[in-house]
C-alpha cells in the first residue's frame, strides 16, 4: 500500500469535494445574482427553477460526501440500505442516461461497506459518459459483506491509475484529487482485513469488494 500521510490524502479528499461542489454552489450565486437583476416574471420562475436545482445536486453531493468520506454521526455502526441508495439515485439522476439497478439483501449495511460501496458507484458513473447500465449488489456471504457494482455501456472510461488505487498498487506520484477516494477505500478495506478488486473489458467495468462482518452487527 502506498505510504501516504493522513494529512496528505485529507488535503486531497478536500480537493475533491471542493471541485465537485464548485460547479453547483456557483450555479447558485449566479442565479441569485440574475434573479436580483430580473424583472420578467417568466424570466424570474426559470431562475428559481435553476436555482431550486442547483440547491438539490449541491444537497446530494453533501449527503454523498457525509456518507462516503465522513463520519456519517447518528447511524451508528451501520447505515440503512434506502439512505444509501438514495444518495446514489441522486447521482445517477444528475448524470442522466444511466439505468440503475439494485440486488442488495438485508436491510442495512456496515459503514466500512457503505462507504466502499458509494466510491464504486461514483468511479462506475464517471466511467459511463455516454450513459448505459449501473448494477449494484451486495449481501452477507460466510461473515463477509460482498460488494459488487458494474457499469455497462457504449463506452467505458476508466483511468487505470484508479485501478490501481483500488488493488493497492499506486506507483510514487499517482496519488492525486482523482484518485483519492479508490486510494482511501483500499485503505480501509485493508485495515477491515477485506480487499478490492476490478475488471475491466471494452464494454463492462466490474468493482468487487469483501469486507468482513464486524463483531457483534447481526446481518
Amino acid at each position: 500500500m502506498n505510504n501516504t500521510s493522513a494529512t496528505e490524502l485529507a488535503a486531497l479528499m478536500c480537493s475533491r469535494l471542493c471541485h465537485d461542489m464548485l460547479s453547483p454552489v456557483g450555479a447558485l450565486s449566479n442565479g441569485l445574482e440574475l434573479l436580483a437583476d430580473e424583472k420578467d416574471p417568466e424570466m424570474r420562475a426559470r431562475c428559481i427553477e435553476l436555482l431550486e436545482q442547483s440547491a438539490r445536486i449541491s444537497t446530494g453531493k453533501l449527503k454523498f460526501f457525509r456518507l462516503a468520506f465522513g463520519a456519517a454521526g447518528g447511524f451508528g455502526d451501520a447505515v440503512p440500505v434506502e439512505e444509501a441508495k438514495g444518495v446514489i439515485e441522486a447521482l445517477v439522476a444528475e448524470a442522466r442516461r444511466v439505468e440503475l439497478n439494485w440486488a442488495i439483501d438485508g436491510s442495512s449495511l456496515p459503514k466500512p461497506a457503505v462507504k466502499v460501496m458509494l466510491n464504486l458507484a461514483q468511479i462506475a458513473l464517471d466511467a459511463l459518459i455516454r450513459g448505459g447500465t449501473l448494477d449494484i449488489g451486495a449481501e452477507l456471504h460466510d461473515g463477509n459483506y460482498e460488494i459488487v457494482v458494474r457499469a455497462s455501456g457504449d463506452k467505458i472510461a476508466f483511468d487505470e491509475t484508479i485501478g490501481r488505487a483500488l488493488e493497492g498498487n499506486l506507483a510514487p506520484g499517482e496519488l492525486s484529487s482523482r484518485t483519492a477516494a479508490a486510494h482511501m477505500i483500499a485503505i480501509l478495506a485493508e485495515e477491515c482485513r477485506g480487499g478490492l478488486q476490478y475488471k475491466r473489458d471494452d464494454g463492462t467495468l466490474v468493482m468487487g469488494a469483501v469486507i468482513p462482518q464486524p463483531d457483534g452487527m447481526i446481518g
